[in-house]
């Protein structure tokens, strides 16, 4: 009886930890966010969705003209960043987000988003899990994106992404 108490305790205990993996949401810390907060992260989120429709021309408004990207093939400023968006070089699809979490420290908002990319780049569609940095810096009552690094997870896509 003692070994069948022990059994049914382990697979109880590795249930309820599968169960508590599953259950990742956007706000990890399960906190509630500020207005300010929630307004950047919505802004990321229209971000996200103006770079699967190729919206060069709001995402001019939106990235900092210093503004520096961080990708796995390299870095560049905002112009390049701007065309290779237009030219298609890089076609973000769709950002699957899974967790957000934003810091704001005086006029800056520090986002972290993890998230499932599918993009197609050189012409092949890929997923890849992101954690995604984006660095906000308010000037004249508006977020402007001053900073977007893409840090590729070890981790496989979440279930019910769109791999490929």
């Amino acid at each position: 009886m003692n070994m069948k108490t022990t059994i049914i305790g382990l697979f109880i205990l590795i249930m309820s930890a599968q169960l508590s993996l599953g259950q990742r949401g956007l706000n990890p810390t399960n906190r509630t966010f500020t207005a300010a907060e929630q307004e950047v992260i919505n802004l990321s989120k229209d971000k996200w969705q103006w770079m699967a429709d190729k919206k060069a021309d709001v995402l001019d408004n939106l990235f900092h003209e210093k503004a520096m990207f961080v990708h796995m093939g390299g870095a560049w400023g905002t112009e390049q960043e701007l065309n290779i968006i237009k030219g298609g070089g890089i076609w973000y699809k769709k950002a699957d987000i899974h967790e957000v979490s934003v810091n704001i420290i005086d006029n800056t908002a520090i986002l972290l988003n993890q998230i499932d990319l599918l993009a197609v780049v050189g012409g092949n569609e890929v997923t890849n899990p992101f954690m995604v940095t984006e660095v906000y810096v308010k000037q004249n009552g508006t977020w402007k994106l001053g900073s977007l690094s893409f840090t590729r997870l070890m981790t496989p896509p979440a279930p019910g992404s769109d791999s490929h």
